[in-house]
């Protein structure tokens, strides 16, 4: 019967366990969601993408064993000494003694190795996180280090990061090792007291053959609890630790909740624009840019020299500008970053094309949006004839559509962005690095955007800035100078220059001059 009645606790427990550890688990990736989208399209400005992937996976999950294993084993290790002792107190009072003395040694051990376990651990989860981090960096950049031959270094780096994660990971193993050593110690030597003492009370007359060998069966009982509650202890410090990284997460400070909603119908005037990502080195000093509705504007610039700044900026994605940068009367600042999202759209050289099918994708750009007005905007960008000659709207995409080429994943990124329909455009590279026929039909979409829409334009190739109603040519975060492209040829400067240079090289490669 008493078996049985164990057997049954034992599942209702475990079953107790396992709900309250799913529980927890789905509230805290819940909490960490909401605390995303709390923070924003900033929040890379606060921690690392792989550290939020590493907590809200593997860390939510090492704290299943806390709340499954380690809690209810902990309530049950304080009760079960405890109930022992009452009922050995009726059978032979020394033996409950000795056994009951000796329990306390367990949570003493713990006790003194959960110092340097926490400071151990802490340090496992700082280098775990720190090789996961280049471990993301180097497989997304792979085929750039194949290309320039620096993947034998990034190796030898990450050997080393792994090198250094293998000896902490060693050194914890040890701390565990031995403390399991010792409790075993307590615990056996403890049982083996009890028994000592049973059998010697049993000599002496103090209690009958039955009461010594309940004694002699319920002391090992007195210590199992407490030698599976330092087991779980490990683990669960180790989830601990991992817990310590993501109320760390959860209490990152958020920007303040702005309600101002973004203007319609009105310019972008930035006016002294400073922004700094590392102190002592400014990446925009004093920027002055104005984008007024319905105008095409393009920034020019060699490389680094802050031109994609200025669209993060403009997109909430970089906070703690100096300077101002008003939408009609209102600070960017004082925007929701709602209303923002829905009243600009980014277009990048790599904007994020999601595994699932080209309606879904779609979809993003607007909900509501009609069949009929899907196939609108790939007919714009030229997508519809070989969409229809597979799947038409419910072709499939690989990650990051790796099926499509280049030029066919800006071309449908574009689409995506035509059915937001809002009021500004931002195109950030947005024909870098594809074919000539993507290029034509992405500048064709932009210039005719540019008629009804506000569009800032960011190109590395100037021919295609050349209709804009606006250049501004930067070069080491400042505006050099400004104005059309027939102007700036006028003007004999830094624009003029990068043209020149840039035609030259064009034509070179066309065979056309030998420079």
């Amino acid at each position: 019967m008493a078996v049985a009645v164990r057997f049954f606790c034992a599942i209702g427990a475990s079953r107790m366990g396992f709900l309250s550890s799913k529980k927890v688990k789905k509230a805290l990736r819940e909490a960490i969601y909401t605390k995303l989208l709390k923070l924003g399209a900033a929040y890379k400005e606060q921690i690392k993408t792989s550290e939020i992937v590493q907590v809200a996976v593997e860390g939510v999950d090492q704290l299943e064993t806390y709340f499954g294993a380690y809690l209810p084993q902990f309530f049950y290790a304080m009760l079960a000494p405890l109930t022992l002792f009452l009922v050995l107190l009726r059978v032979n009072i020394p033996s409950a003694v000795v056994l009951f003395v000796c329990v306390p040694l367990i949570p003493a051990a713990i006790a003194a190795v959960q110092t340097w376990a926490k400071k151990l651990l802490s340090k496992y989860w700082g280098q775990y996180t720190a090789l996961g981090d280049t471990f993301l960096e180097n497989l997304q950049g792979l085929t750039t280090l194949k290309i320039y031959q620096a993947d034998a270094f990034k190796n030898k780096e990450m050997n080393e990061e792994s090198e250094k994660f293998r000896k902490i990971t060693m050194k914890v193993l040890t701390m565990q090792l031995n403390s399991i050593t010792i409790m075993d110690i307590i615990a056996y030597g403890g049982a083996a007291l009890g028994v000592f003492f049973s059998v010697t009370q049993y000599q002496k007359g103090g209690v009958d053959l039955a009461g010594a060998l309940l004694v002699i069966l319920l002391s090992a009982d007195f210590f199992i609890p407490m030698r599976q509650l330092g087991s779980f202890f490990h683990i669960a410090m180790n989830g601990m630790a991992a817990s310590e990284k993501i109320f760390r997460f959860l209490e990152l400070p958020e920007a303040p909740k702005k309600a101002a909603k973004f203007p319609r119908n009105a310019e972008i005037v930035c006016e002294n624009l400073r922004f700094s990502y590392e102190a002592g080195r400014e990446i925009l000093k004093g920027m002055d840019l104005r984008i007024p509705r319905g105008r095409f504007v393009a920034i020019a610039g060699e490389s680094g020299c802050g031109k994609s700044t200025v669209a993060s900026i403009l997109m909430g994605r970089n906070r703690g500008y100096k300077g101002t940068i008003r939408i009609g009367d209102i600070e960017l600042s004082d925007i929701a970053e709602s209303s923002l999202m829905q009243n600009i759209t980014y277009i990048s050289h790599n904007s994020y094309l999601f595994k699932g099918t080209i309606r879904e994708n779609l979809l993003m750009g607007n909900p509501n949006a009609t069949e009929d007005e899907m196939w609108a905007v790939l007919e714009q960008t030229n997508l519809a004839a070989f969409l229809r000659n597979e799947e038409g709207l419910d072709t499939k995409l690989a990650e990051k559509a790796s099926n499509l080429s280049g030029g066919q994943c800006q071309r449908l990124a574009l689409a995506r962005a035509l059915l937001h329909d809002s009021p500004v455009y931002i195109f950030d590279e947005a024909t870098s690095n594809i074919d000539v026929e993507s290029e034509n039909d992405i500048m064709e979409q932009i210039l005719l955007l540019a008629k009804k829409k506000s569009v800032l334009l960011i190109s590395h190739r100037l021919a295609n800035i050349t209709k804009a109603d606006m250049i501004y040519a930067m070069e080491q975060g400042e505006v050099k100078e400004c104005g059309t492209h027939e102007e700036l040829l006028r003007k004999n400067g830094l624009y003029q220059k990068m043209w020149t240079t840039q035609q030259r090289l064009e034509l070179y490669g066309k065979g056309g001059v030998n420079v």
